[in-house]
C-alpha cells in the first residue's frame, strides 16, 4: 500500500469502527442476547474474510512460515472480540462517545507500552515527553466527553 493512502485508510477504518460499535449495540438490543449478537457479528466477518480469500488466495504461507509463527499470533481475533463484546453490551448504556473514547484511549496507552518495550516483535519507539503529553490529552478529552 502506498504510504500516502495509509493514514486516510486508517482514519476511515477508525470511523467505521465507531459506526460498527453502534451497529453492534443495536444488534444486541434487537436480539436481546449478547452472545447471539456477537456470534452473528463475527459470522458475517468470517464470511467476508472467506470471500476475500477466495478472490485473492495468494500468497500462501509455507510450512516454515507457519512453524515459525509465534504461538500467540492467532489469538488476535479473540483479543479483539473482547473489545467488540464490551462495546456491544455497553454502548447503548453509556453512549458511543464514552465507549469509543475509552476504547481508543486504552488502545493508545497500551500501544505506547508495546512501542516502548518493543513487545510482540514490534519495532521499539521509546516513550518520551511528547508521547506522554499526547496520552494525557487523550485522557483529558475522553474525560470531558464522558462527563458532558
Amino acid at each position: 500500500m502506498n504510504a500516502a493512502w495509509a493514514f486516510p485508510f486508517i482514519f476511515i477504518a477508525g470511523m467505521l469502527q465507531a459506526v460498527g460499535a453502534v451497529m453492534n449495540g443495536v444488534l444486541n438490543k434487537s436480539l436481546v442476547n449478547p452472545y447471539l449478537a456477537t456470534a452473528i457479528s463475527f459470522l458475517l466477518v468470517l464470511f467476508v474474510a472467506i470471500a476475500l480469500f477466495a478472490c485473492m488466495p495468494r500468497p500462501l504461507p509455507t510450512v516454515a512460515d507457519a512453524a515459525n509463527m509465534p504461538w500467540w499470533a492467532p489469538l488476535g481475533g479473540i483479543v479483539g472480540a473482547v473489545a467488540v463484546f464490551a462495546g456491544l453490551i455497553l454502548i447503548q448504556k453509556l453512549g458511543a462517545g464514552p465507549v469509543n473514547g475509552v476504547t481508543i484511549t486504552a488502545n493508545l496507552l497500551c500501544s505506547l507500552v508495546i512501542d516502548h518495550f518493543g513487545l510482540f516483535h514490534m519495532t521499539q519507539h521509546s516513550f518520551n515527553g511528547w508521547r506522554a503529553l499526547g496520552a494525557v490529552l487523550m485522557i483529558a478529552g475522553v474525560t470531558l466527553i464522558a462527563r458532558f
